[in-house]
């Protein structure tokens, strides 16, 4: 009796001036031991020599290149999505590695689990030269995960493979923001879908002077954004309780960053912001704590 394929998986990355290392985030998703994939590489614009590194990949029946003027990374990403045929979607961002195994170790886990709509593992840090660098661990969850989620997005984006219905029901990435595009995409699913996190690591992430990561105050100006119109669009998808803790660690997070700027006005605003929420909050008085010592 005859059997049916492997499941297609359609791998997203979107790249602007990559160049440096488009080569081995390709190489990367090319070796993987799932041979059924194609990888649809948007690029956005690139002014450096990206185009002449992708046309090494002209022979490739795998990988699909899109070329469109600059519109930055969401609209990028979407163009992606709407070429996607596959039945599940993995996101690998230009600058980072997918180990060989990854997609044969997730894939699995969608059997006979027909709500499950995302499952994501964890990832390595290597620097701007590839080197192993050391890798920060936080708490990850499984199951229903809203309001745990919109205390702070522990479901790092290249470690996730998406199961494409769920991204559809979501409506993909919301063009409006620039940053925490992921982190927004990742709520609205969580609304309708069960996560899996496999404690496995999966991904080499880069981190390196050029990355958009390092724009903290435009990512926590769209955190803010995004929070406020989730709650406001989908009222009773988290408690009280959960709706207090989240705003308390934003506040706290962003009053940090203003400290660390010499802000300290701003940073007093935000700690009071917090401590209206969750006076007890343990992160919030830590965090003054080291702000008071800081300043001493």
């Amino acid at each position: 009796m005859p059997t049916s394929p492997p499941p297609l998986v359609s791998v997203v990355t979107a790249t602007y001036n990559m160049g440096r290392y488009i080569r081995e985030t390709v190489d990367s998703i090319l070796a993987q031991t799932h041979g059924r994939l194609e990888l649809i590489i948007v690029d956005d614009g690139s002014t450096d020599d990206t185009p002449e590194v992708l046309a090494a990949y002209a022979g490739e029946p795998r990988v699909r290149l899109v070329r469109q003027a600059n519109t930055g990374q969401t609209a990028a990403k979407n163009r992606g999505l709407r070429e996607a045929r596959g039945e599940f979607i993995g996101f690998c961002d230009a600058d980072d590695r997918w180990l060989p195994d990854k997609l044969a170790r997730q894939l699995p886990r969608f059997e006979g689990a027909p709500r499950l709509g995302v499952v994501y593992g964890d990832f390595d840090c290597i620097d701007g030269e590839g080197r192993p660098t050391t890798t920060p661990r936080w708490p990850c969850f499984s199951g229903r995960i809203t309001g745990k989620l919109l205390v702070d997005n522990f479901v790092h984006f290249p470690t996730a493979l998406v199961r494409r219905e769920a991204v559809e029901q979501a409506g993909g990435f919301d063009e409006s923001l620039t940053m925490a595009i992921d982190y927004d995409l990742w709520l609205r699913i969580s609304l309708d879908w069960d996560f899996l996190h496999v404690p496995e690591t999966v991904v080499e992430y880069r981190l390196w002077e050029g990355q958009m990561s390092h724009r903290t105050g435009e990512r926590l100006d769209n955190a803010f954004r995004m929070m406020k119109r989730f709650l406001a669009d989908h009222p009773g998808s988290v408690t009280p309780a959960e709706s207090r803790y989240a705003w308390t660690y934003t506040y706290v997070t962003r009053a940090c960053w203003h400290a660390g700027q010499g802000r300290i006005r701003a940073a007093a605003s935000d700690y009071l912001r917090a401590a209206r929420r969750r006076p007890w909050d343990r992160r919030l008085w830590k965090s003054l704590a080291r702000c008071a010592l800081g300043r001493a």
